[in-house]
């Protein structure tokens, strides 16, 4: 049962509205023309000044789901324009876990687009504690649901206009226990082996997988027009022919970004966890480990060369390590 004072001072809270948060910069071609390049978009309706100006738009737009991007921090945390607010958005967070409920999950969110932006507008969001839910248990443990709802605004001389939504939920809560630990026998039992998940194999991903067993990196391509395409999937990208073969890639690639994964720390992959974007001398990218690499040591662009390794004798996957000079 929560405790009452709890509940008094986290109902207190709901419909709590929040200041302010500026974008830094005016919605803007080049930021648009990046988040395309790295979303892998082409619509030259956000890119193609000559083909926006003809089509019922009148002019480049925004993608509807950049939305949330002009408004945020930028690389260092909580570095917002001047002017924003300094208030804390999510200080029911905070009091929800001096109770003891430390524990924390996103659980959905919701973009919600009122009419597409245009390069010039200036936008800001405020934002309201939308609910906070009864206590649950759920399989995590025990805790709240708490909605966030931000309210995304276009500034005009003659009055500010709304134009869109995000609905940000989650679940803060106590970590379930597991009940009987203290009572179980003193016995030391060896840690259960972890094995690496396997991924989901469908009839448009099995030929990807049995290539991996064979030691191969097959690629799909569309008979009709040739073009290749990964991830797998039923129907081409560019000409919508559902017939298709596939290519042995090289095996030759380029870094085309990356991510180190410091947490959380998940067995059984060692950390800290490099991961690549990878760029196949086809053309075509997809995501994979990367090996005998240290972290400082990698650079966009840099050559690469596949090899295969099995995991747990069962699993083969494709990884990728600097290309030998």
């Amino acid at each position: 049962m929560a405790d009452s004072q709890l509940l008094t001072d986290v109902r207190a809270l709901v419909g709590r509205e929040y200041g302010r948060v500026y974008a830094w910069d005016e919605v803007n071609a080049p930021m648009i023309r990046q988040w395309c390049e790295i979303m892998g978009v082409d619509n030259p309706l956000y890119t193609d000044p000559a083909f926006a100006a003809n089509s019922p738009q009148d002019g480049l737009v925004a993608p509807a789901s950049m939305l949330q991007v002009w408004c945020m921090e930028g690389f260092h945390a909580n570095n917002y324009p001047p002017g924003s607010t300094a208030e804390n958005p999510y200080e029911v967070l905070k009091l929800i876990e001096s109770y003891g409920y430390a524990s924390v999950v996103a659980v959905n969110s919701e973009l919600t687009f009122n009419r597409n932006l245009r390069p010039g507008e200036k936008l800001y969001y405020t934002t309201r504690l939308d609910s906070v839910g009864d206590e649950k248990t759920t399989g995590l443990g025990t805790g709240f649901f708490v909605t966030l709802v931000m309210s995304y605004f276009v500034e005009h001389k003659s009055g500010d206009e709304a134009v869109g939504e995000l609905l940000f939920r989650v679940f803060k809560f106590r970590p379930a226990t597991r009940h009987g630990v203290e009572a179980a026998p003193a016995k030391v039992e060896a840690a259960p082996v972890v094995k690496r998940p396997k991924p989901g194999i469908s009839d448009d991903t099995r030929f990807f997988w049995d290539g991996c067993d064979a030691g191969k990196l097959l690629i799909q391509r569309c008979t009709q027009c040739q073009t290749l395409r990964h991830p797998p999937a039923p129907v081409c990208i560019d000409c919508h022919s559902f017939d298709w073969d596939t290519v042995e890639a090289s095996g030759r690639a380029s870094l085309y970004s990356f991510v180190i994964m410091h947490y959380p720390e998940v067995a059984p992959f060692d950390h800290p966890n490099p991961i690549g974007l990878i760029e196949l001398e086809e053309g075509v990218r997809l995501v994979a480990g990367l090996v005998g690499i240290e972290r400082e040591a990698l650079s966009i662009g840099q050559p690469l060369q596949l090899e295969f390794q099995t995991f747990d004798g069962e699993l083969t996957l494709p990884m990728f390590r600097p290309a030998a000079e």
